[in-house]
């Protein structure tokens, strides 16, 4: 083939680049209805054991909150989920056949799971439409973000978006104007955009107002079904209010795990946890 012929072949209109192909997430296998798969998993840093054997399991759709007090382990099972830190020992299964162990944390974000922290980290600059627009799922690089323009069905998406997270009237604000809640819900739909299966969310309600707490508490509570959602959270109050499981963490392993009356009455518990904050 001559280098005409290559030309006109890269240059056909019915030509589709590789790049501007949007990747399908994996099927994901939830045959025992359990999404999250955590199996005698152990870290350590520096002598510090900060995850000691855990093992848990989350159920797909559900919504399940992690308490524990500082050092509990709670962080480090984010971050050995997500990619971001390794296991000394330990499986990770997303459903029963993918391992996580094995992946960085694009790759995990690929498979349709999304974190987010306790600061919220939008674009200030940008409004929150534009915000929710560059979080698009096909937008995975510099390239494509410049050429590709939003296709009606992107459009509905979006306006889908911003009318589960509340804020379809504040869609031409910039997000730096927005309240800390607002902020906070903003970023919760830019993991949303992207349809992930698995949702990680840390401290979502720390300084926000009880109005905040409250929206907040409603919008954690519509996603579990469609989405699974693990909450990470000190406010035992904002806890009662979404959970229907909780697992409490000590000293890097599960201390308990049931409903928010069955921890609220275990003995370990209150001793380890909830009596330090009366």
């Amino acid at each position: 083939m001559t280098m005409l012929d290559n030309v006109r072949q890269t240059m056909r209109r019915d030509q589709v680049w590789p790049f501007l192909i949007e990747k399908q997430p994996p099927n994901i296998d939830v045959s025992h209805n359990v999404i999250l798969y955590v199996e005698g998993l152990s870290v350590s840093f520096d002598g510090f054991q900060a995850l000691n054997d855990l093992n848990l399991y989350v159920n797909d759709g559900e919504l399940r909150c992690l308490i524990g007090a500082n050092g509990a382990g709670k962080t480090t099972l984010m971050d050995v989920i997500t990619g971001k830190t390794q296991a000394d020992s330990g499986d990770v299964y997303f459903g029963q056949t993918i391992d996580l162990l094995g992946k960085d944390e694009a790759e995990i974000a690929q498979l349709g799971i999304g974190r987010k922290f306790q600061k919220p980290t939008v674009f200030e600059a940008q409004s929150v439409f534009s915000n929710l627009e560059l979080a698009m799922k096909a937008n995975r690089g510099i390239l494509p973000t410049l050429l590709a323009q939003l296709s009606a069905a992107q459009f509905d998406r979006i306006d889908e978006v911003l009318e589960t997270i509340g804020l379809k009237e504040q869609r031409l604000m910039l997000a730096g104007a927005l309240s800390h809640g607002q902020k906070q819900w903003l970023e919760i739909g830019m993991l949303l955009i992207a349809d992930p299966r698995l949702l990680l969310i840390d401290e979502p309600v720390a300084g926000m107002t009880a109005q905040e707490t409250e929206r907040t508490a409603e919008l954690l509570t519509s996603l579990a079904g469609e989405h699974t959602v693990v909450v990470v959270e000190h406010d035992m109050e904002f806890v009662r209010s979404i959970a229907k499981t909780v697992t409490v963490l000590h000293q890097g392993s599960v201390l308990a795990e049931g409903s928010m009356q069955e921890i609220q009455n275990d003995p370990a518990v209150i001793e380890v946890y909830l009596g330090e904050s009366d």
